[in-house]
């Protein structure tokens, strides 16, 4: 419970006072510290501030200030009669009836991307959130909830950051959420294999002066490398403890949980301020700026002063903003020191306290750290020099998605069968020992014609998503960014947009959310707008479908051809975006290359098994209520005359309105309706066509084989299985795609989006029938 939701005339105790450096200092010095009875007096006539009588004082406190103070109802089972005689005055008597009540622990995870945070989070939490070895897979916080040893834990895992500092998106979330949130502890999670680049993240973190506890992860590719790391006297030296932990195993889990509750409890000797002495003319600026802020009760700063002193040299335009959000209140020592900081060194103050965090860090080192006596070659500059080499990188990486829809369409054609066949005997187990009727009916149907005619696709889907999931883990998806960067930069865009575009072939939502990880805003919206191109994997089972029934000998090279026309199309639309409405503005090219690491074969199985799931449960919400409703449209009002299904029905009337649209494509009103229902997601657009071109007395069992020979019947020749096809890659997304759209580039552009695809869709696919036809 929040001090700010305690009522007027309640009192209660204080268990935490969150928050950070001056703001704290200062609800400390009014007596807000745990233990402490505080009542609640009364609220201003506007609700706020409140004010509280505390060890006999009034005093007044805005609803933001009182939300960072946890408290106690003092009904909580506890007499409060003795409340005031003082035993709850010292820690012996708090810990002895509060302790129960106080042992919620708030952790979050911050570090490197590459560094094994969320697989680090999933093992700790026993959470299974997406874990790619590539920079921005996580890209908002993932929260879970635990007990261990008696002690809620509440923990999240932050984006990968490489600084605090406000240059990128990620840096800019994951120092608002510590300064916000104040947790209890953060972890810092480290490769231990690349300690110095990781290590400069930790220096921020110390200037924050909050309580940190470094995981060392990824210990045993250390080990392996021969180096000895005494990271039990580097945290003696910076005032931080160090757990050696393997992430992908579960080690040193309970060892960092246990380090953990220490920490909180104030029970580890390790933990102590460090400030890093930064030099006489910058140690002389924080000294002034600190003493400057602290003049401004007012301004309230949840952070700690050195660490705002040093943004503000940084010449941080965030923390500028926060800072001077008055007219009247500036800190004129600013530009003073700046300036003579920059004559001192001759380069500008950022540069030079980075490297002063470097030199740091690189002493620090030097008297723990001793490297292999031979510097081996890693494995990855030799895997490298083939995948990544200036001939061969593209045409490997081509084949590579070759390769993946010949085995989602090759392999995945024996489960799938084996699949048809269960649908079939249900279907016939039905059929032959249920009544004629509505109820029947709406089983063969609406059900099993609709929900099974997609969960069939099931195989083909768990396979790729295995494909995308092993790129990811084994760190091949920075390499694809790296070898198509110049390609994205002819036309206009990042390398690192490569990484949303493919993650598009799985989903467009997460994707959509992936382009986070852009630091330029133009890049950003161009890249969500052309991101549906991609063929997401609900796409795939109407590409499986067409491309099975219309040219069985060549299904997967047709597959291929489909992809690669979409992203065909995403270059042609990127540049003409780029050209018309986005003002030409470079970003460079800095990504990460994390060595190769062979996942485990149950990371990715998992990973893989997680869409595989969200797909099932698709299968039991909207699919199944999609399919249930098509049905009842095609079957209301009813005629029971055979032959004549879905005539004059509903869904005839819905489909006859838009079939003069569809018609220069040579598509019938059940392929224009089956389109239709696919807005609500591309799934639906095969159990739809289950539905409609199935007949009420010849659902005896659903298969791809059989519906496709139900298209044919029906008039669809191979030309117009293309046509559709590439209409379902064009045409309008889905609606959690444009809602993904609107979160993260504004309604307009979802409307945008809306608009443009469903009129390039039926030009494209207009002009390429007519020109087919007049060729072959």
């Amino acid at each position: 419970m929040l001090l700010s939701e305690l009522k007027t005339g309640e009192r209660a105790i204080i268990v935490k006072v969150r928050g950070y450096g001056a703001f704290r200092k200062r609800l400390n010095e009014m007596g807000f510290v745990k233990g402490k009875v505080v009542t609640s007096i009364k609220n201003a006539p506007l609700n706020d501030p409140i004010e509280y009588n505390i060890m006999g004082y009034e005093v007044s406190l805005r609803k933001a200030e009182a939300a960072c103070v946890e408290i106690i109802a003092a009904d909580s089972g506890f007499e409060t009669a003795d409340m005031n005689k003082g035993i709850l005055d010292t820690a012996e008597g708090f810990r002895e009836n509060f302790r129960e009540k106080r042992k919620n622990i708030s952790v979050v995870f911050v570090g490197n991307p590459n560094a094994g945070k969320t697989t680090l989070f999933n093992s700790v939490s026993g959470s299974s959130e997406h874990v790619g070895n590539y920079s921005g897979v996580t890209v908002d916080a993932k929260t879970a909830g635990f007990k261990y040893e008696g002690y809620q834990f509440k923990v999240i895992d932050l984006p990968g950051t490489y600084s605090l500092s406000a240059y990128s998106h990620e840096e800019k979330y994951v120092r608002e959420y510590i300064i916000r949130e104040a947790p209890d502890v953060v972890i810092n999670v480290i490769d231990a294999s690349n300690l110095e680049r990781n290590l400069y993240l930790t220096t921020q973190l110390i200037d924050m002066d909050i309580k940190v506890v470094i995981a060392l992860n990824m210990y045993d590719e250390l080990e392996c490398s021969g180096a000895i790391f005494d990271y039990d006297k580097l945290g003696r030296m910076i005032g931080i403890p160090f757990v050696p932990t393997i992430g992908s195993k579960g080690k040193g889990v309970k060892e960092l949980l246990d380090k953990i509750i220490d920490v909180y409890e104030g029970g580890d000797s390790t933990v102590r301020n460090v400030d890093i002495n930064y030099g006489g003319e910058i140690e002389k600026a924080i000294t002034c700026i600190k003493q400057e802020l602290e003049k401004e009760k007012e301004q309230n700063f949840n952070v700690s002063p050195r660490f705002l002193a040093l943004k503000l040299l940084e010449r941080d335009r965030d923390v500028f903003k926060q800072v001077y959000n008055k007219e009247d209140f500036q800190i004129k020592c600013v530009d003073e020191h700046v300036g003579l900081i920059e004559n001192c060194y001759h380069d500008k103050v950022e540069s030079v306290i980075t490297d002063i965090k470097y030199g740091f860090i690189s002493g620090a080192l030097k008297e723990t750290f001793a490297e292999p006596q031979e510097n081996r070659i890693r494995k990855t500059k030799y895997i490298d020099s083939v995948l990544t080499h200036k001939l061969l990188g593209l045409p490997i990486f081509l084949l590579f998605l070759f390769f993946t829809f010949y085995a989602t369409f090759s392999w995945g054609s024996y489960p799938m069968s084996w699949i048809e066949s269960g649908v079939e005997a249900l279907s016939n187990v039905i059929s032959n020992n249920m009544l004629d009727g509505p109820l029947k009916d709406l089983l063969l149907e609406g059900v099993i014609g609709g929900v099974g005619g997609v969960i069939v696709f099931l195989p083909n889907i768990l396979i790729l998503f295995f494909f995308i999931s092993f790129m990811e883990d084994t760190g091949y998806m920075a390499r694809a960014a790296f070898i198509m960067d110049k390609l994205m930069h002819k036309i206009g865009l990042h390398g690192k947009s490569f990484i949303p575009l493919i993650m598009g072939f799985g989903c467009n939502v997460p994707a959509i959310m992936a382009t986070r990880m852009l630091e330029n805003k133009n890049d950003r919206i161009l890249t969500i707008l052309i991101n549906p191109f991609m063929s997401c994997s609900a796409r795939l089972p109407v590409y499986i479908l067409f491309a099975g029934a219309f040219f069985p000998n060549s299904a997967a090279f047709v597959l291929f051809c489909i992809y690669v026309t979409g992203i065909l199309f995403a270059v042609i639309l990127a540049k003409i975006f780029k050209r018309f409405f986005f003002k030409k503005q470079e970003a460079p090219f800095v990504m990460e290359l994390p060595p190769y690491r062979m996942p485990t074969m149950r990371t990715t199985l998992k990973h893989m098994w997680n869409k595989g799931e969200q797909y099932l449960k698709k299968m039991g919400g909207v699919i199944l209520l999609a399919s249930v409703v098509i049905w009842a449209l095609g079957y209301f009002p009813h005629n029971s005359d055979e032959g004549a299904e879905h005539q004059d029905s509903y869904i005839e009337t819905i489909g006859k309105a838009i079939e003069p649209v569809m018609k220069p494509l040579g598509l019938d009103w059940k392929a224009g309706v089956s389109a239709l229902t696919g807005l609500a997601a591309k799934e639906v657009v095969v159990s739809t066509m289950s539905v409609l071109y199935y007949g009420e007395h010849d659902v005896n069992g659903v298969s791809t084989e059989s519906l496709g020979q139900k298209l044919k019947e029906s008039g669809i020749t191979p030309l117009i299985a293309l046509v559709f096809m590439l209409f379902v890659l064009l045409y309008t997304p889905c609606l959690a795609t444009l809602a993904a759209v609107a979160k993260e580039a504004g309604t307009k552009w979802a409307f945008f989006m809306v608009g443009y695809t469903a009129i390039l869709a039926w030009t494209v696919c207009f002009l390429f029938k007519q020109i087919v036809q007049i060729f072959i």
